[in-house]
């Protein structure tokens, strides 16, 4: 399910006035969004098409989704580095579909619609390195084990994901209150950076997993700051 903040690829489709239409694939199905003009690149734009023109590949991050469906989307504000790590996934995705090929053969298709009907391909198998079951109701234990084993052989790089938060609190026991709440980000290595300020640290092979994990816990632990009476914020 795509949501506000996410970034995705993207194909151009066309160009009408000062909207740019792309095409993207969300939970299995071509869809449309838009990006105007003023989200293509920071300043004046002399020639859009120095930037997008049809066809081409962008990466994109998810500025609003309407009730009708309408997604706005914006490429100024996807930096070089996350850029680089969704076609880095998109990479994977190829690679793991060639996988999925390889031990389905003619079922493949059928195998790969109903995983991306949950979620993308890359995500899934790499949740499945850990937690087969899921991929065991769609591909059976046989299968599994047959895509598993040729995952495990893969050598992949370990990425970091940083987080900054900033905690303050004029209460005596302020100091007690954030240990309370740092022991939320159980796995994470956590650092002091100056006062109230702390960064979350993680390595993992796969960024949007791990990055997510960390989003969750930034949820539960910002609500046990409120409960605590302790000011938080994501950075």
């Amino acid at each position: 399910m795509l949501e506000v903040g996410d970034l995705i690829l993207c194909t151009v489709d066309r160009i009408v006035g000062t909207v740019v239409f792309v095409r993207l694939n969300v939970d299995g199905k071509d869809v449309e969004g838009n990006i105007v003009f003023s989200e293509i690149a920071p300043g004046r734009i002399r020639n859009i098409r120095d930037y997008v023109v049809p066809k081409k590949k962008i990466v994109c991050k998810v500025l609003r989704i309407s009730q009708s469906g309408n997604i706005d989307l914006s490429l100024r504000r996807v930096s070089q580095k996350e850029r680089k790590e969704i076609l880095e996934q998109e990479q994977q995705e190829k690679s793991y579909t060639s996988i999925v090929k390889g031990v389905f053969g003619e079922k493949a298709e059928e195998i790969i619609k109903k995983i991306s009907e949950k979620e993308k391909l890359y995500s899934f198998l790499e949740e499945a390195r850990t937690d087969s079951a899921s991929l065991e109701k769609i591909a059976g234990k046989e299968n599994t084990k047959k895509i598993l084993d040729i995952l495990n052989t893969q050598k992949k790089t370990k990425k970091k994901v940083k987080k900054e938060i900033h905690m303050t609190t004029i209460k005596p026991n302020g100091i007690a209150l954030i240990k309370k709440i740092l022991e939320n980000f159980k796995g994470i290595e956590v650092k002091y950076i100056a006062a109230g300020k702390y960064s979350l640290e993680s390595e993992s092979e796969d960024v949007k997993i791990t990055d997510k994990k960390i989003r969750e816990m930034t949820d539960v632990a910002e609500k046990e700051a409120r409960k605590l009476g302790v000011e938080f914020a994501v950075k």
